[in-house]
């Protein structure tokens, strides 16, 4: 769910804090995407006459196809993707968690209704809503990332908030995700619909931090109640306070804390027992790897080695990966020195058809051929520790 319609509160009263970009505005940016994200996406986007893509043998092979042609497009856009992996969830999340399953419960008795009247359309929509991203799938795009040269990290908790430390230590520029919530944890810049279809022609939406509290009025620690306020993924909402009363509060009690002391208990139900103060201490304090610890290293993609896994074992077409393969390689191979910014011009989002250009920190953005040439069997290395 992430943060309940923070977008649109973001949108309405902090509008400078959003620009539209075409995906080559970020031409020799490294981003840090969630995965798991971005995985559903693909096995909701990925279909053929409404089903997900299969291989001989019955298994799913949609989140593959997104997640190799989707990742080529952003390397031949100059971008450095780092896929970033769920770990275990907070135990506050536990609520969220069981929402989704009922959610799926009701969506089960609700396609087999609309299969028993043939209603395509109704069979398509809640298909789509019985989608999961299971181990399995992490675990075939991790070997697919491996094979493209692609680094990615396990995250021990939350990707969005692995993400997110990796933004603010300076490893990558940015958050690529849907879910508002990588703000709260703190990353500088999120940017949404990055792995959207290109057929979709959808901009990239891009969030600055900075910005937004500026827009908002409000800082780092009252933006995170104001998330809880909205409804996250860890607690409950408070009836009676929508988006703009939540913010209208924050303005005259400046925390939650004097929030819940001055609100009228009759007029405004507060959840038993609300666990608040958790929630904040999770978005400040979220278990997360030590970005110092983690290495990010983008290799040669392995053509064999994918002929092997997407041809001879997904069925995939060999020419098609073969050519995706030379398309890696030369993207890889393109020696730059840095970004040549203001060559686009930055404008707000008021209209998709508006696009615009990040701020430059004139970050090198490819190894040296010496360098590639040693690395070139190596593999993609994500540097993972887990925390003691």
């Amino acid at each position: 769910m992430g943060v309940h319609q923070l977008s649109k509160v973001i949108g309405d009263n902090a509008q400078k804090a959003v620009k539209s970009c075409e995906i080559k505005s970020y031409f020799g940016r490294k981003v840090a995407i969630d995965a798991s994200m971005s995985i559903y996406q693909f096995l909701i986007a990925v279909r053929q006459e409404g089903n997900t893509l299969m291989n001989a043998e019955g298994e799913s092979t949609s989140h593959l196809m997104g997640m190799f042609y989707r990742t080529i497009r952003m390397i031949e856009n100059g971008i450095k993707p780092v896929y970033v992996f769920e770990g275990k969830p907070p135990s506050m999340k536990a609520g969220e968690l069981a929402k989704r399953s009922d959610r799926r419960i009701e969506s089960t008795k609700e396609l087999a209704k609309a299969e028993a009247e043939e209603d395509l359309e109704a069979i398509e929509k809640f298909s789509k809503r019985l989608v999961k991203v299971t181990p399995a799938h992490n675990e075939d795009c991790r070997q697919l990332l491996n094979l493209m040269g692609v680094p990615f990290v396990n995250a021990p908790g939350e990707a969005e908030a692995q993400c997110a430390v990796l933004a603010k230590s300076g490893k990558v520029y940015a958050v690529g995700t849907e879910d508002m919530d990588a703000l709260a944890f703190g990353t500088p810049v999120l940017l949404r619909h990055l792995t959207f279809s290109e057929a979709r022609k959808m901009a990239i939406q891009e969030f600055n931090l900075t910005s937004v509290l500026e827009g908002l009025g409000l800082t780092m620690d009252q933006f995170i109640d104001l998330c809880i306020l909205l409804g996250c993924d860890y607690v409950d909402t408070i009836r009676g306070i929508g988006p703009k009363k939540a913010l209208d509060l924050l303005h005259k009690y400046q925390s939650i804390d004097c929030v819940l002391k001055n609100i009228d208990k009759s007029k405004y139900i507060v959840p038993d027992d609300w666990p608040y103060e958790d929630a904040k201490k999770l978005f400040l304090n979220p278990e997360v790897t030590d970005p110092s610890s983690i290495e990010l290293k983008w290799n040669e993609p392995d053509e064999e080695g994918l002929v092997e896994f997407l041809c001879h074992k997904h069925g995939f077409n060999e020419e098609r990966i073969r050519n995706g393969a030379k398309k890696l390689l030369k993207a890889k191979n393109t020696t730059t020195q840095g970004r040549i910014d203001n060559f686009f011009t930055c404008v707000p989002s008021k209209s998709d058809s508006s696009m615009s250009t990040p701020n430059s920190n004139n970050k090198k953005v490819s190894n040296s051929a010496s360098d590639r040439k040693r690395k070139s069997n190596t593999g993609a290395s994500n540097g993972y520790k887990r925390p003691k």
